[in-house]
């Protein structure tokens, strides 16, 4: 049974444009740290760090992002886009509406990427940032500049979720595409089905396809973004620095994104930073390594100047 079960049962909350389910643990006066999840993933990647966190005293809120699990639109005429623009401002919101004034904001992948818009455009409301694989907020106007190949092998589903085909393709084999991708991701992890299995049911959200085909679309510049996010993305398009305190992990056998040094790494850090490197971790870098990932936030808050009096569980 997923350690997630010693998380209050799951809730929800409205912000301006979603009712977004999170599940919650550790004491509310905790200092707030959200964890957010990435594609093809879900709540699941933080199973074991959650857990630790509130043995450790923190406030730990894990929601869906848009387009995953119970999360919904509020209204239905609402662009279902999945624009980097679009998932840090449902950071924001989200703190806005359990009015958590600031918060340290932990993630990888789709999650990272939300949490380093936030801190990047809103530091007031960051204590601190953790990101695997650093940096993530798109150079959208860079986007068709060419990588290795080795790479771009890696990246064959942003040119599959272009076409008709990949929409058809996603909306009939959610959890057989998320299959490829986690084994490509994280060679190393050797997961087993039901891993996937207890995933799978968050990609059933009525709005995943849609959100996850305008976010590669729009991140390869070929739809636009909603209106609303238009001066935000406008704002993001000039890579902003982030000042809040960040630490930022690579794993070592991430397949997609190859390992840096502190100094490639830290690249748009203007504030105090520190990069690690995780032995044998891959892209789901929380589920496989918890405890590094554990660490790399209560360093994060003590960059940040919190005195933690209390260690988390092993």
């Amino acid at each position: 049974m997923s350690e997630l079960r010693r998380l209050r049962p799951i809730r929800h909350i409205e912000t301006p444009h979603l009712d977004i389910a999170y599940f919650e643990a550790g004491p509310e006066g905790g200092v707030p740290v959200l964890l957010l999840h990435g594609f093809p993933y879900d709540i699941h990647s933080y199973a074991d760090v959650a857990p630790s966190l509130a043995d450790a005293g923190f406030r730990v809120i894990v929601p869906y992002l848009r387009g995953y699990g119970e999360t919904r639109f509020i209204d239905t005429a609402t662009a279902r886009t999945g624009q980097q623009a679009a998932l840090g401002q449902d950071v924001i919101e989200l703190m806005d509406a359990l009015e958590i004034p600031r918060a340290i904001l932990a993630g990888y992948d789709w999650g990272g990427r939300a949490a380093c818009v936030a801190a990047a455009v809103r530091p007031d409301r960051v204590i601190a940032l953790v990101s695997v694989n650093g940096y993530l907020i798109q150079d959208i106007g860079a986007s068709m500049q060419p990588l290795s190949p080795h790479l771009e092998a890696g990246f064959w589903y942003f040119f599959y979720f272009l076409t008709e085909r990949g929409r058809l393709g996603l909306t009939e084999n959610r959890r057989g595409i998320a299959d490829v991708i986690w084994r490509r991701n994280s060679p190393d992890w050797d997961f087993a089905a039901a891993e996937l299995d207890r995933a799978a049911p968050a990609f059933e959200n009525p709005d995943f396809v849609d959100v996850v085909l305008h976010s590669y679309r729009h991140r390869l510049n070929r739809v636009a973004g909603a209106p609303e996010y238009a001066r935000l993305e406008a704002r993001l398009a000039e890579l902003p620095a982030i000042t809040v305190p960040a630490v930022t992990l690579d794993g070592l056998a991430d397949g997609n994104f190859p390992a840096r040094d502190a100094t490639t790494a830290g690249v748009h850090f203007a504030g105090p930073h520190e990069h690690r490197r995780v032995p044998h971790a891959g892209h789901n870098l929380p589920r496989e390594a918890p405890l590094p990932f554990v660490d790399a936030i209560r360093r994060a808050a003590e960059l940040a100047g919190l005195t933690l009096l209390r260690r988390p569980l092993a």
